[in-house]
């Protein structure tokens, strides 16, 4: 049978007749085994936002067989308190998504991350969602460009030189000791 369009049903799996769609890069290896979720964990490098929380670690050479070194690796999981089996799934899917995009483009190689999925994350726009993931990966210091300096403050959103959230008992209204 001829291929006409791009159906997904009209042609053999390896015989499509589409050109491969550039958005749909090959997805990121994942963490799957309890051991390398709790590694991740350990490392005490996380971010919470409103639609995930992720989790840092720099992997040292301890890559699994035929995983690169600097390959970037990507664990999922979100509890039971977010809901039923559906939501949980829903709230996966949804995470890997923005993971394949973000991580792909923006996460430092040679890293580990596990992503965890909240109550949020399901009803929250997938721009809200990208940003929430951007965010994270800045703050754990895990995004490619990044110096990853520990000691550095975070601007104030005005541009001042006076940090932000950090120093908020710095901020004192008039007639504060």
């Amino acid at each position: 049978s001829v291929a006409v369009g791009c159906s997904p049903t009209a042609a053999p799996r390896g015989a499509s007749a589409c050109p491969p769609d550039p958005a749909m890069a090959a997805a990121l290896p994942r963490l799957k085994r309890r051991a390398e979720f709790l590694r991740v964990a350990g490392a005490k490098r996380k971010w919470a936002a409103p639609g995930l929380v992720l989790q840092a670690r720099r992997r040292d050479g301890g890559s699994p067989p035929g995983t690169p070194d600097s390959a970037i690796r990507v664990g999922f999981t979100v509890s039971k308190k977010v809901g039923k089996a559906v939501t949980r799934n829903r709230a996966r899917r949804r995470l890997r998504v923005v993971a394949d995009r973000v991580l792909a483009e923006q996460a430092k190689p040679g890293y580990d991350f596990v992503l965890i999925g909240r109550a949020a994350t399901v009803p929250r726009p997938f721009a809200d969602r990208v940003r929430d993931l951007e965010t994270a990966l800045r703050r754990v210091k895990a995004r490619r460009g990044d110096q990853g300096d520990p000691g550095r403050r975070d601007p104030a959103p005005d541009g001042s030189r006076e940090g932000g959230a950090r120093d908020a008992g710095a901020q004192r209204g008039p007639g504060a000791a």
